[in-house]
């Protein structure tokens, strides 16, 4: 693993904490974006809420039209809310004139573009030098020392005076990450980064990426390859300009695009004190539940002794299934974990039958997860009998 050099110490001023109580590095608030039309506004993106910490790898991913580029060009600063709040690494991105922007990105942001964008009458080297020297930053000892590393750690030594037309287009995308580099950015961009490169090209610049991410970078890619995007920590649906509930996308994978969508304008969130029961074994239910925060414990009930947890679920775990494929009444007892509040989000059985009367190999999944939980249930009860 390459280690890259004068990386920085920062001190982060973001308005909002994640779980942990941290602050976010990149926190859209309520993002709605608007585009003017002969026949009426456009809507873009539509309440769009995404929070992303430090030393995190995220995939945006959507179809063409989906929203992807607009959500990128919030977080850069290319374009502007209509409304909605930025906030990046401490800045209120949204308030910034194009003067404070120029310098902002520079200090804050490496973008690796599709097409690279090269200047092609600047060397590799002098490419990678370029950001710097705009930004002021480093000695120009420095600069070209920097650089020089930087090439020589994406493989591209033997080639800093070269022209980008003398180079493949791989070697050009792995000139564009170390330029990307060059000012020691907190965050790395890359829009479509594998999308004109071969299959073992491609291999090479996402195993950079993981290496930025060991190192504390948080790297953001931007695809529309759904097996690339599942590489990454953590991906962010984007369809028809809002954002798929990851959580709601985590438990029913099967769903289509539009149908995850749907699931997400469907489902309600409930929170839960630490200990507090969501369900009674041998109760009614009639909801479906996804753990969205915290840790949930099944336990199993034994007159006059003591409970037994028999497993816990985190954030895109599911329950509530048996009791759907297994008649309506509880199988377990469900309860937030005594060291943390929880929330659930919760569909009711009417409305999640209909959803999976559209999705038969999602009907399938769970019927199966339902089949092989319950016996689970009974194995462990005999177990304690």
């Amino acid at each position: 693993m390459w280690t890259i050099p004068f990386l920085q110490n920062r001190n982060l001023n973001a308005q909002a904490q994640n779980a942990n109580g941290q602050h976010h590095l990149i926190d859209l608030q309520n993002i709605d974006k608007f585009y003017k039309t002969a026949v009426g506004d456009f809507p873009a993106l539509k309440h769009i809420n995404l929070q992303i910490d430090e030393s995190e790898f995220v995939s945006i991913i959507g179809k063409s039209g989906s929203g992807k580029s607009t959500l990128l060009n919030m977080i850069t600063g290319i374009d502007r809310p209509t409304t909605g709040e930025v906030w990046v690494n401490g800045t209120a991105v949204h308030e910034l004139n194009e003067n404070q922007l120029a310098g902002w990105r520079g200090e804050n942001l490496g973008i690796i573009f599709q097409f690279f964008q090269l200047l092609p009458a600047l060397s590799i080297v002098q490419n990678v030098i370029l950001p710097m020297d705009l930004s002021g930053k480093f000695s120009p000892r420095e600069r070209r020392e920097r650089a020089q590393y930087l090439l020589e750690l994406v493989g591209l030594a033997d080639h800093q005076d070269k022209l980008p037309s003398m180079l493949s287009g791989g070697q050009q995308q792995r000139a564009a990450v170390a330029r990307a580099l060059a000012n020691d950015p907190p965050i790395v961009i890359a829009d479509e980064p594998t999308g004109n490169l071969d299959s073992k090209t491609a291999e090479t610049v996402f195993k950079l990426f993981n290496e930025l991410v060991a190192q504390g970078k948080t790297v953001i890619i931007v695809t529309h390859d759904s097996s690339l995007a599942r590489r990454a920590h953590r991906t962010a649906l984007i369809t028809d300009g809002e954002i798929v509930n990851e959580y709601v996308a985590t438990a029913l994978p099967t769903l289509t695009h539009d149908q995850l969508l749907a699931a997400t304008h469907k489902v309600s969130a409930r929170q839960y004190e630490p200990g507090a029961m969501i369900l009674t074994e041998g109760k009614d239910n009639d909801k479906f539940y996804i753990v969205s925060k915290g840790l949930v414990e099944v336990v199993l009930r034994r007159p006059n002794q003591s409970d037994v947890v028999i497993l816990q679920l985190g954030p895109g775990k599911y329950f509530g299934e048996i009791a759907f494929f297994h008649g309506e009444k509880s199988r377990a007892s469900v309860r937030a974990a005594e060291s943390n509040a929880v929330e659930v989000l919760t569909m009711d059985y009417e409305t999640f039958n209909a959803l999976l009367n559209e999705s038969e190999p999602t009907r399938e999944a769970l019927h199966q997860a339902a089949d092989r939980h319950e016996q689970e249930n009974i194995e462990k009860r005999q177990t304690l009998a």
